[in-house]
């Protein structure tokens, strides 16, 4: 078998129907849309989760909770995801995003967290702290500067 003979299986591609093109076409006249009603029309259709008039689903569930969208979104880190640093490097939310740390840089900033040991001497700007990740740094040596 080579490329050019390549072909689609039998009946898996199949000529598009041209509706009301005359009766002897077998699609003529109302072009298989019935005789009358909302389908028969032009521009038929029923929006999105229409239910033939009845309370849609979407509106008979009970809502609850609220989306702030005033909301603050921090990147966040573990002073023991540090340790793959040198001592002395000066880690910035560009530096951790260029070795895959966090995902990517968010508006609000960085957020250091406490979890977990440190072991080298880093310099950490950041936009927070939490009071147990600065003292880990300054324990270990290290200045936490923020941003």
């Amino acid at each position: 078998m080579k490329l050019h003979e390549l072909t689609p299986a039998v009946g898996a591609r199949t000529k598009k129907t041209r509706v009301g093109r005359g009766t002897s076409a077998g699609q003529g006249k109302t072009c298989g849309r019935g005789m009358k009603g909302q389908a028969s029309r032009s521009g038929a259709g029923r929006r999105i989760g229409f239910e033939g008039g009845q309370m849609t689903l979407a509106r008979r569930l009970p809502k609850f909770g609220f989306t702030n969208i005033f909301r603050k979104e921090y990147a966040t880190v573990n002073v023991s995801d540090l340790n793959v640093f040198e001592n002395g490097t000066m880690v910035t939310q560009e530096l951790l995003l260029e070795n895959r740390i966090i995902g990517k840089i968010h508006d609000a900033g960085l957020k250091v967290l406490g979890n977990g040991e440190l072991s080298k001497s880093l310099t950490v700007k950041a936009n927070k702290f939490t009071e147990s990740a600065a003292e880990k740094i300054k324990n270990a040596g290290g200045n936490p500067e923020v941003v």
